[in-house]
């Protein structure tokens, strides 16, 4: 299944590599240097379907654990003062999305939307400390029975388009999607300092099926 916000750019990739696959059987004689060569555009046709393809997922753990929105590898777990919404020091836990993880990313926790933002930026590499600031990105706070879980989707300097479907007031579900961020870059999650953080620098998480915390009862 391919995400419906990248149909757009899967059809302009199919339909450039049909093309040079066309010039390529028609106007190039030789068999042996034609039929390699064509292989490479249908390479990038099968390629692009990968990498926007949407896993089936089941979101695991309690209703206190917070799963991860995104698919990566953690490079940041840290005690930081978050001053946009929660105001407050809290666990800051950081993942970052390379080229080939699934872009797609999913609600760590069910729950009321209860806040939104939109934030442009520059486009820093995305493991940079200060990307988290500096660079285009949304803010989004979802509230569950057990506190608010407050996570940034983080562009970088090839993923330029962030999809954001967060509405404040709207009612979301634990591991349904919440957003798209093209290109691979960074989530910022950030939880209650007496979170109980379940993972560890270096873990490679999956969105729904890795819990990053567990919020106290």
């Amino acid at each position: 299944m391919i995400h419906k916000d990248c149909y757009g750019t899967v059809l302009l990739v199919w339909s450039i590599s049909l093309v040079f696959a066309f010039v390529i059987l028609r106007f190039i004689p030789w068999t042996f240097i034609s039929y390699p060569l064509a292989v490479i555009p249908m390479f990038f046709m099968g390629f692009v379907l990968f990498f926007f393809r949407v896993p089936n997922r089941q979101s695991v753990g309690s209703d206190n654990d917070v799963t991860s929105v995104a698919d990566g590898k953690i490079v940041v777990i840290d005690k930081v003062y978050e001053g946009e919404y929660l105001q407050s020091e809290c666990l800051q836990v950081s993942i970052y999305m390379d080229f080939f993880n699934v872009h797609v990313n999913f609600w760590p926790v069910s729950g009321e939307v209860k806040y939104y933002k939109y934030h442009p930026g520059k486009y820093m590499l995305a493991f940079l400390p200060k990307a988290s600031e500096l660079n285009e990105h949304t803010s989004t706070a979802i509230s569950s029975p057990y506190g608010d879980v407050f996570f940034k989707q983080i562009a970088g300097t090839f993923a330029r388009r962030i999809v954001c479907y967060a509405k404040p007031g709207s009612e979301e579900v634990k591991g349904t999607q919440c957003g798209l961020i093209k290109f691979g870059s960074r989530i910022d999650m950030y939880f209650p300092l007496d979170a109980e953080i379940k993972v560890k620098l270096g873990d490679y998480v999956k969105a729904s099926e890795s819990v990053i915390a567990t919020l106290q009862k």
